[in-house]
């Protein structure tokens, strides 16, 4: 079991660069995989990225593939999500979540944090 906090949201202009952290508590933090997820208005949840306990193995949707990198720190319970390029159809609230078993995009993510909202403006 896992507690997880996002935090770093804001309101950037387009082509510029945001970093998420999402902080943890919880035991074997390093077993779970970690991913982002975004929900923008009136759309459904989406998968962004993913990486696995070790941050071995990575995993992008193809919308930001390129432009954004997840990474973590086991030593500091912590998971990132390096925004660059920013675009206005990336504005969503951004959620970290974690999976005990898997870390691929199909993988199911029980453990989820609040939310921040990241804006993009044109």
């Amino acid at each position: 079991q896992v507690q997880l906090v996002e935090s770093g949201g804001g309101l950037v202009q387009a082509g510029g660069s945001l970093r998420l952290s999402c902080a943890a508590s919880g035991r074997a933090f390093s077993t779970y995989g970690l991913a982002w997820f975004r929900q923008a208005p009136g759309k459904e949840r989406e998968f962004v990225a993913s990486v696995s306990g070790s941050g071995d193995t990575t995993y992008y949707a193809d919308s930001v593939k390129g432009r954004f990198t997840i990474s973590r720190d086991n030593a500091k319970n912590t998971v990132y999500l390096q925004m660059n390029s920013l675009k206005p159809e990336d504005t969503a609230v951004y959620y970290c979540g974690g999976s005990r078993y898997g870390t691929g995009p199909l993988a199911y993510y029980g453990y989820w944090g609040q939310g921040t909202q990241v804006t993009v403006s044109s």
